[in-house]
This record gives structure tokens, sequence and C-alpha cells, in this order.
């Protein structure tokens, strides 16, 4: 695993973006496209990735490793010591040289910048920290920038990289230590977790010290996040909800991202996928996490040790309403906020737009579209001032059969290609894939 030394600038650019495109943190690649006569601005593919702002803007990043070279050889990874793949590594100055040049010429608004394992963690963290202190304070970048912390590394390390990083995040992997310790045995979660309570501990002491000191220096202001791999250990939907759920909890983490895992070696341990990534299992992790994050659902909610899997036919929300139909239907112009929230068809906006507008009279089926609310899911569980849009029995068998063929019809077709395709939580394409008897994917 020799670092190829003669690489130029381009071509280290061309294979550390490619190495970085499963992290999931950022969601999408760019384009190359040229400027021409006439027009205005232009486009390089290598390193682009977009991701989105809290408030809901789509933003580019430059996404990179620092180096593909790694000390652990994890039976997934594309950069596994084991590989014989050509190995390089950017320079600090590099780093930042590319930075600039991408954010002066308009193709970013931030750095996205992970990295393997090189020599050791603290070499590796002091090598990223040098990286971010040159950006910040030689090159005066006051960008975006979301790094890893290395696992392992010395505190000292992660906490000055902290105060010059928007976010960091440490990837958790696999859910459980048994999956870690037989697809990552180098690797281990007491490693990986002391760094992540560590950037925890560090933002809450923080917060208060801005409260006391406007001009002391923020440390990971954007927070934390983590990712786990779908598939590649036989951990089912509920296990890896529990352990969301207990790092939102005790972590305080701002996003959980769920990666589809992806064949990218051949080992015995590692799982067939005739049908390609679980990319509808990753897209139903997704909308589930979001219930918990943003609707107030419990993850012992969603799922149960003996329902441990989502249903491929039915989206989280619709699947939990069915299974509670003495709680619908619900009476619109008085059913509290978080009684709302749990009705199909119904999002944060729209329902806060209803509490908003029935303050000033009583709301019907018409003013209720307007505002949003998806009708033809949501109109078997409401009533409007005592009645049903149409007749509706409220029977699991009759509101499932017309739900699922909604749902069909917006389900996304990934069997008919071999082409890995990362998934957003709004994606909602056609799919065709293998389902048992109780509609749950196998």
């Amino acid at each position: 695993m020799l670092i190829q030394e003669s690489l130029s600038v381009q071509e280290k650019l061309e294979i550390l973006s490619d190495a970085a495109k499963y992290d999931v943190a950022c969601t999408s690649s760019g384009v190359d496209r040229k400027g021409k006569a006439g027009t205005i601005g232009n486009a390089s593919k290598a390193g682009i990735c977009h991701s989105f702002s809290a408030d809901g803007r789509c933003i580019s990043l430059l996404k990179i490793l620092f180096t593909n070279q790694c000390i652990y050889d994890c039976k997934y990874c594309i950069n596994r010591s084991s590989n014989d793949v050509v190995r390089t590594a950017f320079t600090p100055e590099e780093v930042c040289q590319l930075t600039i040049q991408f954010y002066r010429r308009n193709y970013i608004e931030g750095l996205f910048l992970s990295s393997g394992v090189l020599t050791s963690a603290d070499y590796t963290m002091d090598l990223i920290y040098q990286t971010l202190k040159k950006l910040r304070e030689e090159y005066h970048f006051h960008g975006y920038i979301h790094v890893k912390a290395i696992p392992g590394a010395d505190p000292l390390l992660i906490e000055k990289t902290g105060f010059l990083a928007d976010r960091m995040s440490i990837n958790l992997e696999l859910p459980t230590a048994e999956g870690l310790k037989k697809l990552a045995p180098g690797k281990n979660r007491d490693k990986i977790l002391k760094p992540m309570k560590q950037i925890q501990n560090g933002i809450v002491t923080n917060r208060f010290e801005l409260m006391e000191y406007k001009k002391a220096p923020a440390f990971v202001p954007a927070g934390q996040s983590t990712q786990m791999i779908v598939g590649a250990t036989p951990e089912n939907d509920y296990q890896m909800m529990m352990v969301a759920e207990a790092l939102y909890k005790n972590y305080d983490l701002k996003r959980v991202f769920y990666s589809a895992f992806v064949p990218v070696n051949q080992d015995s341990s590692l799982p067939a996928l005739p049908g390609g990534p679980p990319l509808l299992r990753e897209h139903r992790l997704y909308q589930a996490d979001w219930l918990m994050r943003f609707y107030g659902f419990q993850a012992e909610e969603l799922l149960s040790e003996d329902r441990p899997n989502f249903n491929v036919l039915l989206d989280p929300k619709c699947d939990w309403a069915l299974r509670h139909l003495e709680q619908f239907p619900v009476e619109v112009n008085r059913a509290d906020y978080f009684t709302l929230l749990r009705v199909p068809g119904m999002g944060v906006k729209s329902v806060k737009r209803i509490i908003a507008a029935r303050r000033s009279g009583v709301l019907d089926f018409d003013a209720l579209k307007k505002m949003g609310v998806v009708l033809k899911r949501a109109h078997y569980f409401i009533t409007c001032s005592g009645r049903m849009m149409y007749p509706v029995k409220i029977e699991e068998d009759y509101i499932s059969r017309h739900l699922v063929g909604e749902e069909r019809r917006s389900v996304w077709d990934i069997s008919s290609t071999n082409t890995y395709q990362q998934l957003s939580l709004f994606d909602d394409t056609s799919l065709t894939t293998q389902v048992n008897s109780g509609g749950i994917l196998v």
C-alpha cells in the first residue's frame, strides 16, 4: 500500500472524490460543464456533492477524502488495507487550494472532508486539524466545513478541530458490536462512542460559554451526525431504529444517515445481494427516522420484536395508523397538534397551518387541501365537523387495499439496473422487489 507521490492534484482529486462517494452525509455528485460564449457559469463534477442546509436550501460541497490509505481492513470498504487500489493523499496545502479555487469559481459553498486512517489515528487527525487551521486562519475561509473525527484520536486534537469545523461526524458503521467485530475487526464501539460523547459534551459546554461570552469561539455549531450501513449484517429494522433512537437521546445527534450496503468487495463474510443494494429498505428507515425526529414517534411504536421489519408496501406512518384504527377518525377542528401529526397525509407545516387557521373559523376538506394536506391518504382517518370526505369503512383490510394501491404506483423500479443510486428521503419513483405474503421485504 504505497502512496503514489507523482500524481497531480487533478488525479488525486479524481481518486479521492470517487473514494468518498459511499459516505452519504451528502447525497449526489455534480456534473462537468464548461462555460460557453453568451452564458454565465460553469461546473466541475470531481468532488462536488449536494446537501441540504437547516433552512432547506440545497448547497454544494467539495466532498473528498484526505487519503484513501487505511490501516484498517473493514470487509465492506473499498479502501480496506488488503485491496489492491491506487493509494494517494492530499497535503493540507492542496486541500486548501482546491477549496479556495472551487469556492472562487462558485462551484461550492463549503467542504466535506473525510479520510482513511494513515499511519495512526493521531497522525491522521493532526493532518486534518492542520488543514482546517490553515484554511481558516491563513486563507480566511469562513464557508461551511463538515469534517470526520477519527475514532481513537487524541481528545485534544478532536477538541481543537471542533473549534474550526461547523459539523463533525463519526460513523457508527454497523448497528451492533457483533456486526462491527465481524466486518470491521480493527474497530470497536468504545472507540467510536467515546469521541461522540466528547463532541456532545463540548457542544453543551460551549453553549453556556456563548451565553456568557458572545465572542467565545463556537464548538461544532452545526452539531454532529453519524452513518449506519443497511444490509451488510443481519440486524433487522427494529434493531436499527432502537440504535438510532438511543443515539438521538444519548448523544444529541443532528442526523443519523442510513447507507444501503453496496457490495464493492468479494468476501465470504458479506451478504449476496441478487436484487442489488437494499434501497427501499433504506428509504423506509429514513421515513421512520423522520417520524421519530419531527412527529413524536418512538421506535417501539413503529416496530417490535414480534414485528421487526417495515412493510415494503406502506410507508411507516400509514402502517402505524392501520394498526391503531381505534384512534381514528380524528376531528380536524378539535384535535390537538400531536394527534394531527399522526394522521397520514399531514405534515408538520400543514398541521401548523390547520392549528392557526381554525382560530378564525371552521375548516372543511377544500381548506385542508389548500393547506397542503394529502387528502388521498388523510381522508380515511379524519372528519371535518363530524363528517368524512367519502363514506369509508374504518376497517384495516378496506383501507389497506386502497393505500397499497396508491403505494404500488409510487414505488420505484430498482431491479432493472445495476447502477448504485443514493436515495433521498423524498424520492418516490417506481420499484419492483420481492415481498412475502405479509408484505415484508425479503
